[in-house]
């Protein structure tokens, strides 16, 4: 009789302990990633994101969220966006508080509010040897990716932004060019002219970095006669640069042992979303995906040294999937819109027929203050679960690298 009840205790113990040794067993020790990407999609909210899944949806013919891209990561968090003088942010304070973990001024780049100047991560990258890589489908001297090499009281002082690019010593540069490259009154030295007496070569279009070498440090623009923003996707026409192929470009320029930090910026997102253009805005996040999915297949074959952060500096519009009353969503309707809002402005009251056909709905033709979502893969990414500030999007990036902030 004991020792049936002595086997009894024995059996019940190895119920309970077993499985809890063998979980022990199944965990991973954490990797460190050695190559990390940080996107952050200009604009974007979960709302944004929401309304693209219901379209691809609706392309399907069936109600529904369909996943895509980054939406599939495994893990999820959410931050907060507000500035150092506002509960609603502008791009340059959220970008300063992505870049340096320091909150400042609305307006104000790279520099805490009292002007103090501020060091972004990548210097801090730089310094152990990563390889930095700064892109966007936007000018190079807009707010987001100049947040992330330059520091300015003026987040519009381009001239002043962009004269800082070649003084960075970063490796890789993509986007739209420059908004004055002489300066604002059209007399200073010309941008393109300094950047390459300061060691840069400047290619243009995605066929020229054929034949680069990786040894170079490199500005990507469009080609000859397209400079400026690169157009929106839905109006992107052949031999157009697409933010895809920058992103795709940085990797290919910026692979080695060493490791890399590249980000990367959707930035016409948040300019479709400013003009109310829903078709526009889900293309634009669809496109984004699209750069973002390069990173991916770069996981795949670095799975064990790869981080890949998908987040946002703010919500845009304040969109919602849905307006007015009932329960009414007619993604369809936006079908017979092919250009923008912005290149197709004599068509506008028929576009926007459409959006209120659609039942997408507006509340702001700025930003709004609501926390954005953080989507992540790769070794280290569970630190970027549950809710957090912007300013610890760079202290996280730090602690996955097992890098003193």
């Amino acid at each position: 009789m004991k020792k049936t009840l002595f086997n009894s205790i024995i059996i019940a113990l190895a119920i309970i302990i077993l499985p809890v040794a063998s979980y022990g067993q199944q965990q991973k020790a954490p990797k460190t990633p050695k190559y990390v990407f940080l996107f952050i999609g200009d604009g974007m909210s979960q709302a944004h994101i929401s309304l693209t899944e219901a379209y691809l949806s609706s392309q399907k013919g069936v109600i529904g969220n369909e996943p895509f891209s980054f939406t599939k990561f495994p893990v999820l968090g959410m931050s907060s966006t507000y500035s150092a003088s506002s509960f609603i942010t502008c791009s340059a304070a959220a970008g300063t508080a992505i870049s340096t973990g320091t909150k400042t001024n609305n307006l104000m780049l790279g520099v805490d509010p009292a002007g103090n100047k501020l060091t972004s991560i990548t210097y801090k990258l730089k310094s152990k040897g990563y390889k930095i890589g700064i892109v966007t489908n936007v000018t190079l001297d807009q707010a987001t990716p100049a947040a992330f090499y330059a520091n300015s009281l003026k987040r519009n002082s381009y001239y002043d932004i962009a004269v800082q690019l070649p003084l960075s010593g970063h490796d890789f540069f993509g986007g739209g060019g420059f908004n004055s490259p002489n300066g604002a009154d059209n007399n200073q030295p010309n941008i393109y002219k300094l950047v390459a007496d300061g060691g840069y070569k400047i290619v243009r279009g995605y066929e020229g970095m054929k034949g680069v070498s990786k040894s170079e440090k490199v500005v990507l623009v469009q080609s000859e006669g397209k400079e400026g923003d690169l157009p929106f996707s839905i109006d992107r026409k052949e031999g157009d640069l697409s933010l895809k192929q920058i992103v795709s470009s940085a990797i290919d320029h910026l692979y080695s042992p060493a490791g890399f930090f590249i980000v990367a910026e959707g930035g016409k997102i948040d300019w479709s979303a400013h003009a109310h253009d829903g078709k526009t805005t889900i293309m634009e996040v669809l496109d984004f995906a699209e750069a973002i999915d390069e990173a991916y297949e770069f996981y795949l074959k670095h799975p064990d040294e790869t981080l890949i952060i998908v987040t946002s500096d703010h919500d845009t519009g304040g969109i919602s999937v849905g307006a007015k009353k009932g329960y009414n969503l007619n993604l369809k309707a936006l079908d017979p819109q092919n250009a923008s809002m912005a290149i197709d402005p004599e068509n506008l009251e028929k576009y926007e027929e459409m959006n209120t056909k659609a039942s997408i709905g507006w509340t702001t033709t700025s930003h709004s203050g609501v926390a954005v979502p953080v989507y992540s893969v790769g070794a280290g990414s569970l630190n970027f679960t549950g809710r957090y500030d912007n300013t610890d999007i760079p202290k996280l990036i730090f602690k996955s690298m097992n890098i003193p902030f």
